[in-house]
């Protein structure tokens, strides 16, 4: 399975659990819902981030018209207010990855919303059937 097909599924997930296995990488796992039982649990590993942000969902914000995105439970932002305030704030290295390769995850779970700015796509891995 690969983050396009991700992409496609519809329903509800939840962050079982968020690490960094080593410096500068991030590991997701995220399950499906009880209400989703036909949704495989999945591990997303970036090999390296920019930056990540792990918001209680009860304070996400809405997506406004401003923003582009695709995909629904795993989503890819074209545009963002997220992906502008990383291009703003940090300290552009164009010999690890130019800000226009810049790429915005975002993982909108039942207990929390995670967005990953990342310049690679996540391995993703079938944790579950």
């Amino acid at each position: 399975m690969d983050f396009n097909e991700l992409m496609q599924e519809k329903g509800y997930i939840y962050l079982e659990k968020i690490i960094e296995p080593k410096e500068n990488s991030l590991r997701l796992l995220i399950n499906r819902s009880t209400i989703n039982t036909d949704l495989p649990m999945v591990q997303l590993e970036f090999e390296s981030y920019i930056s990540y942000s792990v918001i209680d969902e009860c304070f996400s914000y809405s997506i406004d018209n401003s923003e582009i995105s695709k995909g629904e439970l795993f989503r890819i932002y074209i545009k963002s207010r997220y992906l502008d305030f990383i291009k703003i704030t940090t300290n552009e290295r164009e010999d690890l990855c130019p800000s226009e390769n810049y790429i915005h995850y975002q993982f909108p779970c039942l207990n929390h919303t995670i967005d990953v700015i990342s310049c690679e796509e996540p391995k993703v891995t079938v944790v579950t059937g």
